[in-house]
């Protein structure tokens, strides 16, 4: 089997318990902080964190090219939360540019207060048990664009959606034992790799 390179961009977010998603598996998951830093990868992982400062970070260090590059070329990109808001075509709650790569309109920190953040339990596409969600300051997907499927809903909102091999989640599956989401992401990233056998 050939194997598949996950990077996952170094600047905030809690990179440790995303690297331990992938832990107990043969992916690899670079520290992604530089543009050749993608060079190889099949998927990329957008973790938490304050979105204004990432997107600053990504236009200081070239990556903000480099991860639209890396989309054009058909890498699969996952967004977690700020990950999520650097995804979607049109932010507010402020308004605030973005990498515009996933057509969505999202509120940003509009579940509430880092206080009022919750873990809920709710259905979802990818499996047929409940899938366990956190929410920490979460932003709130308003507007899905027409190509752009649900996986999983919070609140009546969805919280979980997918185009192509873009995907973003409003919540945190890295804080779950639950690797659902990851799994997904995997076979997205994997997606039209040869394989041996």
């Amino acid at each position: 089997m050939n194997e598949v390179k996950i990077g996952i961009l170094a600047v905030q977010g809690d990179l440790r318990r995303t690297r331990r998603c992938w832990n107990n598996s043969a992916w690899k998951q670079p520290r992604c902080a530089r543009p050749p830093d993608l060079d190889g990868c099949d998927g990329l992982i957008l973790p938490g964190g304050e979105s204004t400062t990432q997107l600053q970070f990504l236009q200081e260090e070239g990556l903000r090219e480099a991860i639209l590059k890396f989309a054009e070329q058909g890498g699969a990109i996952f967004g977690t939360c700020a990950g999520a808001i650097l995804l979607a075509t049109e932010v507010k709650n402020p308004k605030q540019d973005s990498l515009k790569l996933l057509d969505m309109t999202v509120l940003r920190n509009a579940y509430g207060r880092q206080v009022a953040s919750d873990v809920v339990s709710g259905p979802t596409k990818l499996k047929k048990g409940l899938l366990e969600m956190v929410f920490i300051r979460g932003p709130i997907i308003q507007r899905a664009g027409p190509g752009v499927e649900v996986l999983a809903e919070y609140a009546g909102k969805p919280a979980l959606v997918q185009c192509g091999k873009i995907m973003a989640a409003t919540f945190h599956p890295e804080l779950t034992d639950d690797a659902t989401v990851h799994e997904h992401f995997l076979q997205l990233a994997s997606a039209g790799i040869p394989r041996a056998g």
